[in-house]
């Protein structure tokens, strides 16, 4: 994902979002309505997880340093995990305890106009930010349906802000049923039955997001497509003859580190060696630039070593070394 891509997708969320929560607490001044006060705090809330977006938009971009050689990529993961977390909750929690208070203690809906001409509003000016989003995402997602774009994609911000516009939009048109309800029957019951289902679905969505950027924050490696052009870059069949094992690892949306271990004749020189090394990292680049950190050790290739599978003990994340005399 491009950082002007997500940058405008996260620009005109928090626009409309902000403009829909002074609409929906003026509605909740005058209505009382519990709903509405559940989507103004979701808006606030959404609010607040497009300025986390940015600000670690932001800090991902500062240069390395000694204590952080490989960048500040992963800020964008931390910063969206941050919003998972202020969705469940800002935005969830209050949700489901304000509907909890309303079906106790339930009382009628008064100026009905204000709740309902502000959810219409707020139903197109999220239909905007949820288009803008959706046409950001499409030049993305290829083939992919949305389902597996938001659980493959490594940069967060339009996964984030496609989930957050479609909550927005289920949520009021829960709001719009519970205010409804309430308005036909007399019974401001349903009103707090509306809040509750809003609550329950930002929780819904908190948890998504959570344990997909999750995923991120413990490392993610390359897709399978991005492997297999690496691969096919890194060999060319004469000063490197195969790959013998690799790894990739995600230190960003944009970056990429390479490790492998690579095939290479066991009559070459050190300085053919180096030569096929440099020419090697040079075709990967050339394939995926994204892979700016490459690591590539030459061996020769053994088809009784590789037959006896990886060694595990040498993997990170396999089992501890047994400790001595064990």
């Amino acid at each position: 994902m491009s950082a002007s891509g997500g940058s405008k997708a996260i620009v005109a969320a928090l626009g409309a979002n902000l403009a829909i929560a002074a609409s929906k607490f003026v509605a909740f001044a005058f209505s009382g309505s519990s709903s509405m006060l559940a989507e103004a705090v979701h808006s606030v809330a959404d609010s607040g997880n497009q300025f986390l977006l940015l600000i670690g938009g932001k800090k991902a971009q500062r240069e390395a340093t000694p204590q952080h050689p490989f960048g500040f990529g992963r800020e964008r993961y931390i910063y969206a995990f941050l919003v998972s977390i202020v969705l469940f909750t800002i935005g969830g929690m209050f949700a489901v305890y304000e509907g909890y208070e309303k079906i106790s203690h339930p009382h009628e809906i008064e100026h009905w106009y204000w709740p309902v001409g502000v959810l219409v509003f707020a139903l197109a000016a999220e239909g905007f930010s949820f288009r803008t989003a959706i046409k950001e995402s499409n030049g993305l997602r290829g083939s992919l349906s949305w389902a597996q774009f938001i659980r493959r994609a490594k940069a967060p911000e339009l996964p984030v802000v496609l989930l957050e516009d479609f909550g927005a939009l289920i949520g009021l048109v829960l709001a719009l049923l519970g205010v409804g309800l309430a308005l036909l029957t007399g019974d401001g019951v349903w009103d707090g039955i509306g809040t509750v289902c809003i609550g329950v679905l930002l929780i819904g969505i908190a948890l998504v997001l959570a344990a997909e950027t999750k995923s991120l924050l413990l490392g993610e490696a390359a897709g399978p497509e991005v492997v297999e052009q690496i691969g096919a870059a890194m060999v060319d069949g004469d000063a490197v003859t195969g790959v013998i094992h690799m790894r990739t690892l995600h230190l960003g949306p944009e970056e990429l580190l390479v490790a492998a271990k690579i095939a290479v004749r066991h009559d070459d020189t050190a300085a053919e060696v180096a030569k096929a090394i440099d020419a090697a990292e040079a075709r990967i680049r050339a394939a995926v630039p994204i892979a700016r950190v490459i690591y590539l050790e030459p061996d020769i290739y053994s088809e009784a070593e590789a037959a006896k599978g990886p060694d595990r003990e040498a993997t990170p994340g396999g089992p501890a070394p047994h400790p001595a005399g064990h």
